[in-house]
């Protein structure tokens, strides 16, 4: 052994125990200090995240739960086996038939017509406004499967228009689509996860070109444009009741317009048979309806009586629950630009839009690339937090996965590299408030973790 080597050791075995220690501080300090001037205190902050990882043990796919008064209803209505909406003595006397008089109070349409499912709405609201065999849509190229399908349902030809880095369709593609296919006659826009374009310039560029403007509203209850609630811009809208939606009955949808016509076709093709139109109580007169029960199909797609009594309570406390869902947002989506904005950023609300923000969206920054941007995914989701890649080759909400409906020659480049990088991650109302920081810590640790061992490009 070395003589020098041999003195250290002696030297520190004769020091006292709190000496040794003081000294074994001080050059851990040292240490800890030259790397942060090496690798920089972020990638600092990483590594020692990366022996503290917060874990998240709540089921992220828990919906809003039925108020008691719905379960009570609904009860009582399985009690007395009337769950068919036309075994009433009136429309009074119709779960549904109030429904829909309360869904048309609160959105402030004229009409309402309640549905087994929102595609179901979707699919009638284009066949109501006209559309024929072979008829060209214009939809978002960011959308679900369920609108592609719903077109195809209709027996409509889909032709996608982009969508940006906020998650809406893009106005100028817009109008070039309305140039290129002059056969047009309708435009169906979706607003994915309750996020509304420039609604105004949409219906100003569908008015220019003779294009019927159709509205899904799946994702929007609660949202309003401009002081009005979503889905008064188009001529027909249509609303969910899915069970991810702000209203919840497993299944269902909901058809609104200010269009006699349109209403009245609606309900005959759901179901209002014969003289059945009588027990509604948002559907136009028999004036209206004359002999169409006789022209066009029934397609029995009425909601039941139970969909209908789980809904009830429910509209009661849509404005309430949006409060509670943005006021979160704004706190999770402070939190990560102020911890982790160099690497991700948040959609922007079309100004004029009063959202409802029960899930949440951000893009990866361009800088993470592909291999980093799976790192993230895998990172949050080993650590309880599922977090979806819109542009995964599995999400139903990626245009590429619609073979059923193509996009044909059209690359779609702008909405190709917003699937990238756009992530979502749903918001449950159940959740506590420490849940939502765990949430936060989950979504910044996995980003510095990734960072921190692949680099930042």
């Amino acid at each position: 052994m070395p003589t020098s080597t041999r003195s250290t050791r002696c030297a520190c075995a004769a020091m006292p125990s709190n000496v040794i220690a003081i000294i074994s501080a001080t050059l851990l300090i040292m240490v800890t200090s030259a790397l942060s001037l090496l690798i920089g205190p972020t990638t600092t902050a990483a590594a020692a995240a990366a022996r503290h990882r917060t874990i998240l043990n709540r089921d992220i796919m828990i919906p809003d739960p039925v108020p008691q008064s719905g379960i009570d209803e609904a009860i009582s209505l399985m009690q007395s086996g009337r769950m068919y909406r036309y075994n009433a003595k009136d429309a009074s006397s119709s779960v549904v038939s109030l429904c829909e008089h309360e869904i048309a109070q609160y959105t402030g349409h004229k009409y309402c017509v309640a549905l087994n499912s929102c595609g179901s709405a979707i699919m009638l609201m284009m066949k109501c406004a006209g559309l024929l065999p072979g008829d060209e849509v214009l939809c978002n190229a960011f959308t679900f499967g369920a609108v592609p399908s719903a077109i195809e349902h209709a027996g409509g030809k889909a032709v996608y228009v982009e969508s940006d880095s906020n998650l809406v369709m893009d106005i100028t593609d817009l109008e070039k689509k309305l140039v290129e296919y002059p056969n047009c006659k309708y435009c169906l826009i979706s607003h994915m996860r309750g996020k509304l374009t420039d609604m105004d310039a949409v219906k100003d560029a569908c008015d220019r070109h003779s294009v019927t403007l159709l509205e899904d509203c799946a994702h929007s209850l609660g949202v309003y444009w401009n002081g009005q609630h979503s889905g008064h811009i188009g001529k027909v809208a249509a609303f969910s009741s899915q069970s991810y939606k702000m209203i919840n009955s497993g299944e269902g949808g909901f058809l609104v317009t200010d269009d006699a016509s349109i209403a009245a076709n609606c309900a005959v093709y759901a179901g209002a048979y014969e003289g059945l139109s009588a027990k509604h109580l948002t559907v136009p007169g028999p004036e209206i309806f004359m002999d169409l029960p006789t022209q066009i199909p029934n397609y029995s797609l009425r909601m039941s009586e139970l969909a209908a009594a789980v809904i009830r309570p429910q509209i009661l406390t849509i404005d309430e629950r949006r409060e509670k869902y943005n006021a979160r947002y704004d706190y999770i989506t402070d939190q990560l630009v102020r911890r982790v904005g160099q690497y991700l950023s948040i959609p922007v609300d079309t100004p004029g839009t009063i959202p409802v923000h029960d899930s949440l969206q951000f893009n990866l920054s361009h800088e993470l690339n592909h291999e980093q941007v799976q790192q993230f995914l895998e990172e949050c989701a080993i650590h309880g937090l599922k977090v979806d890649l819109f542009g995964a080759k599995s999400n139903a909400r990626n245009f590429v996965n619609w073979k059923f409906a193509p996009a044909g020659d059209d690359p779609l480049p702008m909405t190709t590299e917003m699937l990238k990088r756009a992530c979502d991650v749903r918001l449950p109302l159940m959740w506590d408030d420490e849940d939502f920081d765990d949430l936060v810590n989950v979504l910044c640790e996995s980003l510095d973790a990734v960072v921190y061992n692949t680099g930042f490009e």
